[in-house]
C-alpha cells in the first residue's frame, strides 16, 4: 500500500468485522530514536491460538467473500522491510492488539498518509463504536476520543454531515499543529 494509513484502516476494518466496539489507535513518531510505532487495539472477538499462528499467511482468512487475506501480511512486510517489526497478540473473547514498528527515516517507509481521511472513514462505518486516537510526534501530542465528542453532541450522530465537516476541520487543524516546526506531514486539501 502506498500509505501506512491504509494499513491502519484495513486493520481497523478487521476489528470492526470482529465486532469490536472500542478501538484504540496509538501512533508515536520519535525522530530522535528514528522510530515510528503504531499500535491498534480492539475489544473484538479475538482469535484462537490456532488462527493467530497462521494469521500472517495470506491464504488464511475468516472472510467468506474471498479466499485470501492480504491486509495483515502486507502490513507486516511493510514494517519488516523498514528495519522494523510486527506483532499480533490476541485472545479469543478478549480482543486483538497489533504493534507495527518502522525505522522512521528508512528510504522504503511509505508516508503515514491521510490519517484525517482514515479516522473519518472509521467513524462513518456501519457500526456504532468508540474510537480512541493518540498521536505523538516527538514531544507534541494529539488525542481524540469519540466518547467525549458524543457527550457534546447528545442525540446528534457522528455521521451527520455537519458533524463530519466539523470533525474534518478539527482533525486537520490538530494535525497541522502536531507537525508544526519540524514535522514532515504534507497536508491534503
Amino acid at each position: 500500500m502506498r500509505e501506512i494509513s491504509l494499513h491502519i484502516l484495513d486493520a481497523v476494518q478487521n476489528s470492526i468485522e470482529a465486532d469490536a466496539n472500542k478501538i484504540y489507535i496509538k501512533i508515536r513518531e520519535d525522530y530522535n530514536q528514528d522510530k515510528l510505532i503504531i499500535k491498534i487495539e480492539d475489544n473484538g472477538k479475538g482469535m484462537t491460538p490456532e488462527f493467530l499462528k497462521d494469521v500472517l499467511d495470506p491464504f488464511k482468512t475468516t472472510r467468506k467473500t474471498r479466499h485470501v487475506g492480504l491486509g495483515l501480511p502486507l502490513f507486516s512486510a511493510a514494517a519488516k522491510k523498514c528495519s522494523g517489526d510486527f506483532k499480533i497478540d490476541s485472545k479469543k473473547g478478549e480482543g486483538t492488539k497489533i504493534t507495527a514498528t518502522f525505522q522512521h527515516s528508512h528510504i522504503d517507509r511509505a508516508p503515514l498518509g491521510d490519517m484525517v481521511g482514515t479516522i473519518l472513514a472509521i467513524l462513518c462505518s456501519d457500526k456504532e463504536l468508540d474510537l480512541y486516537y493518540n498521536h505523538q510526534v516527538n514531544n507534541k501530542k494529539f488525542e481524540f476520543n469519540t466518547q467525549e465528542i458524543k457527550k457534546i453532541l447528545g442525540n446528534i450522530s457522528l455521521v451527520n454531515i455537519n458533524v463530519i465537516k466539523w470533525l474534518e476541520s478539527y482533525l486537520k487543524n490538530n494535525f497541522k499543529e502536531l507537525y508544526k516546526n519540524g514535522g514532515v506531514l504534507i497536508a491534503k486539501n
